[in-house]
């Protein structure tokens, strides 16, 4: 399990999919999301612009990601 921090409360599956480099670009995200390739929570997501929020599973690939926000100033 791969843990992706954020800085903000939520975060779009497509971006999330970005940011863990799990995929090359937006087009990539989508066309994975709209495959039934991705799994939120256990339950396909066919939805790139849905919200993720602190402790969610993203299924991807073969790997699972988990969503930590760390929202603390410096």
């Amino acid at each position: 399990m791969v843990s992706i921090t954020i800085k903000t409360e939520t975060i779009r599956l497509s971006q999330l999919l970005k940011l863990a480099d799990a995929v090359q670009d937006g087009a990539e995200a989508k066309f994975r999301i709209a495959n039934k390739e991705v799994r939120v929570n256990g339950a396909v997501e066919i939805r790139r612009g849905c919200k993720l929020r602190n402790g969610d599973l993203v299924e991807f690939a073969g790997e699972t990601y988990a969503v930590a926000v760390n929202n603390s100033t410096p």
